[in-house]
């Protein structure tokens, strides 16, 4: 069994198809997409087109929650079940592809990891104007955070990763803000968030996708079209 690890897809999963070829994966590895995986984006055929195609690729996948898509627990067709140490969302008709629930810690082959999705999206005028899919819920409400900051006291702020979308506010890139966004208008309340968290947490590596770049950090990472193994601390 091996973890791998990469970035947003949007619906485009050509990197992960290319990748399973190369390294001769099966369904014993997982593939984790940190956000913005795009598999429920349109609730309707094109999802359920997109999520035949994924569960017939020779690996199987765990999704954080992005700001493109909607909520597992929003959508009914989902359950929840438990999954190395955590709970999951998954939908019987495609097994092989499971959404973490924020705030809960898995083993990864020993290693602990918290799962913090979500995001605020710079594009959801435009969508909301265009009739484009937007989701309320795109941000980790009240209810998360406090199961996240509980998670994290039971295990006295302690894991070896952090798997979120977003980041800590420090550790925004921003070179690579869009500069026809207004950044006086953007909810930074996630990250500011994260950053309470992280000067509470001790971590060995925080590994998050979002903004759609590649850069490392001295004990984070943020993922875009590479994918790796999950790091062996």
């Amino acid at each position: 069994m091996a973890f791998y690890i990469t970035g947003d897809c949007h619906g485009e999963f050509d990197k992960v198809k290319a990748f399973c070829k190369y390294h001769d994966t099966d369904k014993n590895d997982y593939m984790i997409i940190l956000g913005d995986a795009g598999v429920n984006y349109f609730l309707d055929k094109t999802d359920r087109k997109l999520k035949r195609q994924l569960s017939k690729l020779p690996v199987r996948f765990l999704m954080v929650h992005g700001n493109h898509e909607a909520r597992p627990y929003e959508i009914p067709s989902y359950r929840e079940g438990e999954w190395h140490g955590g709970h999951v969302y998954y939908e019987e008709e495609y097994p092989d592809l499971l959404f973490a629930k924020d705030g809960e810690i898995y083993d990864f082959d020993g290693k602990r990891g918290i799962v913090i999705g979500g995001a605020y999206s710079v594009d959801k005028e435009f969508r909301i104007r265009s009739g484009m899919p937007w989701y309320a819920s795109e941000q980790p409400s009240p209810e998360i955070k406090a199961h996240v900051e509980e998670q994290l006291e039971k295990c006295g702020w302690t894991v070896d990763y952090v798997l979120s979308h977003t980041c800590p506010r420090h550790l925004e890139p921003t070179d690579l803000f869009l500069n026809f966004i207004e950044q006086d208008r953007v909810d930074k309340t996630t990250e500011n968030w994260m950053s309470e968290l992280h000067g509470k947490l001790t971590y060995e590596k925080w590994y998050f996708g979002h903004f759609h770049g590649e850069r490392v950090y001295n004990s984070a990472e943020m993922l875009y079209n590479t994918i790796k193994e999950l790091e062996k601390l």
